[in-house]
Protein backbone atom coordinates (compact mmCIF):
# COMPACT_ATOMS: atom_id res chain seq x y z
CA UNK A 1 0.00 0.00 0.00
CA UNK A 2 1.40 3.38 -0.98
CA UNK A 3 2.49 5.87 1.66
CA UNK A 4 0.76 9.13 2.46
CA UNK A 5 2.88 12.05 1.28
CA UNK A 6 3.19 15.11 3.49
CA UNK A 7 4.82 18.53 3.20
CA UNK A 8 4.91 20.24 6.56
CA UNK A 9 6.40 23.10 8.47
CA UNK A 10 8.86 21.89 11.07
CA UNK A 11 6.58 23.06 13.85
CA UNK A 12 4.28 20.07 13.28
CA UNK A 13 6.93 17.38 12.93
CA UNK A 14 6.76 16.18 16.52
CA UNK A 15 2.97 16.00 16.48
CA UNK A 16 2.94 13.96 13.27
CA UNK A 17 5.58 11.62 14.69
CA UNK A 18 3.38 11.00 17.72
CA UNK A 19 0.50 9.87 15.51
CA UNK A 20 2.42 7.84 12.89
CA UNK A 21 1.75 4.54 14.60
CA UNK A 22 -1.95 5.22 15.11
CA UNK A 23 -2.35 6.26 11.48
CA UNK A 24 -0.55 3.12 10.26
CA UNK A 25 -2.74 0.89 12.43
CA UNK A 26 -5.86 2.55 11.01
CA UNK A 27 -4.84 2.61 7.35
CA UNK A 28 -1.85 0.34 6.78
CA UNK A 29 -0.06 3.36 5.31
CA UNK A 30 3.21 4.91 6.36
CA UNK A 31 3.70 8.68 6.31
CA UNK A 32 6.49 10.01 4.11
CA UNK A 33 7.55 13.47 3.12
CA UNK A 34 9.40 16.54 4.27
CA UNK A 35 9.42 18.83 7.29
CA UNK A 36 11.13 22.18 7.23
CA UNK A 37 10.83 25.90 6.63
CA UNK A 38 7.30 26.65 5.43
CA UNK A 39 8.60 28.63 2.46
CA UNK A 40 10.64 25.64 1.34
CA UNK A 41 7.62 23.34 1.68
CA UNK A 42 5.49 25.72 -0.39
CA UNK A 43 8.19 25.81 -3.06
CA UNK A 44 8.37 22.01 -3.16
CA UNK A 45 4.62 21.84 -3.74
CA UNK A 46 4.73 24.48 -6.47
CA UNK A 47 7.63 22.63 -8.12
CA UNK A 48 5.42 19.55 -8.43
CA UNK A 49 6.51 17.35 -5.54
CA UNK A 50 3.77 14.75 -4.83
CA UNK A 51 1.74 15.72 -1.78
CA UNK A 52 -1.43 14.55 -0.05
CA UNK A 53 -1.33 16.64 3.15
CA UNK A 54 0.04 20.14 3.69
CA UNK A 55 0.72 21.58 7.15
CA UNK A 56 1.76 25.20 6.85
CA UNK A 57 0.93 28.57 8.33
CA UNK A 58 -2.70 29.60 7.98
CA UNK A 59 -1.64 32.46 5.71
CA UNK A 60 0.16 30.12 3.30
CA UNK A 61 -2.72 27.62 3.25
CA UNK A 62 -5.10 30.45 2.37
CA UNK A 63 -2.73 31.65 -0.35
CA UNK A 64 -2.44 28.14 -1.83
CA UNK A 65 -6.20 27.65 -1.68
CA UNK A 66 -6.71 30.78 -3.77
CA UNK A 67 -4.04 29.48 -6.18
CA UNK A 68 -5.93 26.20 -6.58
CA UNK A 69 -3.28 24.09 -4.82
CA UNK A 70 -5.43 23.17 -1.79
CA UNK A 71 -8.85 21.52 -1.79
CA UNK A 72 -11.37 24.17 -0.67
CA UNK A 73 -12.98 23.38 2.66
CA UNK A 74 -10.32 20.85 3.69
CA UNK A 75 -8.29 23.12 6.00
CA UNK A 76 -8.27 22.46 9.76
CA UNK A 77 -6.39 24.65 12.25
CA UNK A 78 -4.11 22.72 14.61
CA UNK A 79 -3.37 25.58 16.99
CA UNK A 80 -1.14 28.53 17.72
CA UNK A 81 2.61 28.05 17.97
CA UNK A 82 4.73 30.69 19.70
CA UNK A 83 8.40 31.42 19.18
CA UNK A 84 10.73 30.89 22.11
CA UNK A 85 14.29 30.99 23.38
CA UNK A 86 16.27 27.84 24.20
CA UNK A 87 19.56 26.80 25.74
CA UNK A 88 21.29 23.46 25.97
CA UNK A 89 19.91 21.20 28.69
CA UNK A 90 21.67 21.85 31.98
CA UNK A 91 23.07 25.25 30.97
CA UNK A 92 22.16 28.37 32.95
CA UNK A 93 18.93 29.95 31.74
CA UNK A 94 19.31 33.66 30.99
CA UNK A 95 16.56 36.17 31.61
CA UNK A 96 14.75 36.96 28.35
CA UNK A 97 11.43 38.31 29.65
CA UNK A 98 12.03 41.92 28.56
CA UNK A 99 13.62 43.43 25.44
CA UNK A 100 16.63 44.59 27.48
CA UNK A 101 17.08 41.16 29.05
CA UNK A 102 16.82 39.44 25.67
CA UNK A 103 19.32 41.89 24.20
CA UNK A 104 21.82 41.18 26.99
CA UNK A 105 21.39 37.41 26.61
CA UNK A 106 21.96 37.54 22.86
CA UNK A 107 25.01 39.79 23.17
CA UNK A 108 26.51 37.40 25.72
CA UNK A 109 25.92 34.26 23.63
CA UNK A 110 28.86 32.46 22.04
CA UNK A 111 26.59 31.14 19.31
CA UNK A 112 23.01 31.89 18.27
CA UNK A 113 21.11 29.04 16.58
CA UNK A 114 17.97 29.77 14.55
CA UNK A 115 16.16 28.69 11.36
CA UNK A 116 16.47 29.96 7.78
CA UNK A 117 16.24 33.78 7.89
CA UNK A 118 14.73 33.91 4.40
CA UNK A 119 12.13 31.11 4.21
CA UNK A 120 11.36 30.02 7.80
CA UNK A 121 8.68 31.92 9.72
CA UNK A 122 10.65 32.02 12.97
CA UNK A 123 13.95 32.78 11.22
CA UNK A 124 12.53 35.76 9.34
CA UNK A 125 11.00 37.05 12.57
CA UNK A 126 14.19 36.53 14.59
CA UNK A 127 16.25 38.61 12.16
CA UNK A 128 13.66 41.37 12.53
CA UNK A 129 13.98 41.13 16.32
CA UNK A 130 17.76 41.57 16.07
CA UNK A 131 17.27 44.68 13.93
CA UNK A 132 14.68 46.10 16.30
CA UNK A 133 17.02 45.50 19.23
CA UNK A 134 19.77 47.30 17.31
CA UNK A 135 22.27 44.44 17.61
CA UNK A 136 22.15 42.74 14.19
CA UNK A 137 25.70 43.85 13.34
CA UNK A 138 27.09 43.17 16.81
CA UNK A 139 25.96 39.54 16.88
CA UNK A 140 26.56 38.77 13.19
CA UNK A 141 29.65 36.69 13.97
CA UNK A 142 27.72 34.52 16.44
CA UNK A 143 24.79 33.70 14.16
CA UNK A 144 24.34 30.01 13.30
CA UNK A 145 21.43 29.75 10.82
CA UNK A 146 20.14 26.32 9.75
CA UNK A 147 17.58 25.17 7.15
CA UNK A 148 14.84 24.83 9.79
CA UNK A 149 14.27 25.14 13.52
CA UNK A 150 14.48 21.41 14.23
CA UNK A 151 17.92 21.22 12.62
CA UNK A 152 19.04 24.36 14.43
CA UNK A 153 18.06 22.86 17.80
CA UNK A 154 19.63 19.49 17.00
CA UNK A 155 22.89 21.17 16.03
CA UNK A 156 22.87 23.33 19.16
CA UNK A 157 22.32 20.24 21.30
CA UNK A 158 25.30 18.54 19.63
CA UNK A 159 27.64 21.54 19.88
CA UNK A 160 30.39 21.31 22.49
CA UNK A 161 30.91 25.00 23.26
CA UNK A 162 29.10 26.57 26.23
CA UNK A 163 27.07 29.76 26.25
CA UNK A 164 24.85 28.97 23.28
CA UNK A 165 21.33 30.27 22.75
CA UNK A 166 18.64 29.39 20.24
CA UNK A 167 15.45 30.92 18.94
CA UNK A 168 12.76 29.05 17.04
CA UNK A 169 9.20 27.86 17.41
CA UNK A 170 8.38 26.32 20.77
CA UNK A 171 7.29 23.02 19.19
CA UNK A 172 10.76 22.47 17.71
CA UNK A 173 12.41 23.18 21.06
CA UNK A 174 10.16 20.86 23.06
CA UNK A 175 10.65 17.91 20.70
CA UNK A 176 14.46 18.15 20.54
CA UNK A 177 16.47 16.18 23.13
CA UNK A 178 19.35 18.12 24.62
CA UNK A 179 17.77 21.57 24.57
CA UNK A 180 15.31 23.22 26.92
CA UNK A 181 12.83 26.03 26.56
CA UNK A 182 13.73 29.15 28.56
CA UNK A 183 10.64 31.21 27.69
CA UNK A 184 8.69 32.60 24.79
CA UNK A 185 9.88 35.89 23.30
CA UNK A 186 8.96 39.05 25.24
CA UNK A 187 5.52 40.45 24.47
CA UNK A 188 6.98 43.25 22.36
CA UNK A 189 8.52 40.67 20.01
CA UNK A 190 5.88 37.97 20.24
CA UNK A 191 5.31 35.73 17.24
CA UNK A 192 2.23 33.52 17.44
CA UNK A 193 1.58 31.54 14.27
CA UNK A 194 -1.53 29.51 13.47
CA UNK A 195 -0.64 26.21 11.80
CA UNK A 196 -3.21 24.62 9.53
CA UNK A 197 -3.47 21.23 7.83
CA UNK A 198 -5.17 20.79 4.47
CA UNK A 199 -5.56 18.34 1.58
CA UNK A 200 -3.52 19.14 -1.52
CA UNK A 201 -5.62 19.61 -4.65
CA UNK A 202 -3.58 16.94 -6.48
CA UNK A 203 -3.64 14.47 -3.57
CA UNK A 204 -3.49 10.86 -4.76
CA UNK A 205 -5.01 9.69 -1.47
CA UNK A 206 -7.49 12.37 -0.43
CA UNK A 207 -9.50 10.07 1.87
CA UNK A 208 -6.42 9.00 3.83
CA UNK A 209 -5.27 12.62 3.88
CA UNK A 210 -8.54 13.72 5.47
CA UNK A 211 -8.23 10.93 8.04
CA UNK A 212 -4.76 12.09 9.11
CA UNK A 213 -5.97 15.68 9.38
CA UNK A 214 -8.91 14.52 11.50
CA UNK A 215 -6.46 12.69 13.80
CA UNK A 216 -4.19 15.72 14.11
CA UNK A 217 -7.07 18.10 14.87
CA UNK A 218 -9.21 15.75 16.97
CA UNK A 219 -10.19 16.63 20.56
CA UNK A 220 -8.53 13.37 21.64
CA UNK A 221 -5.21 14.68 20.32
CA UNK A 222 -5.45 17.94 22.30
CA UNK A 223 -3.08 16.70 25.06
CA UNK A 224 -0.50 15.77 22.41
CA UNK A 225 -0.84 19.17 20.76
CA UNK A 226 -0.47 20.99 24.10
CA UNK A 227 2.50 18.86 25.16
CA UNK A 228 4.17 19.66 21.86
CA UNK A 229 3.72 23.42 22.10
CA UNK A 230 0.45 24.01 20.24
CA UNK A 231 -2.03 26.27 22.02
Amino acid sequence: MSSLRILSGGAAQGLVQQLRGHFYNETGRAIEGSFGAVGVMRDKLLAGEPCDVLILTQALIEELTVAGRVQPGSARALGVVRTGVAVKTGEPQPKVDTPDALKAALLAAQGIYFPDPVRATAGIHFMDVLKRLGIAQQVAGALRPHPNGATAMKEMAAASEPGLIGCTQVTEILYTPGVQLVAVLPKAFELATVYTAAVASKAEQPQAARLLIDMLAAPDAAPLRRAGGFE
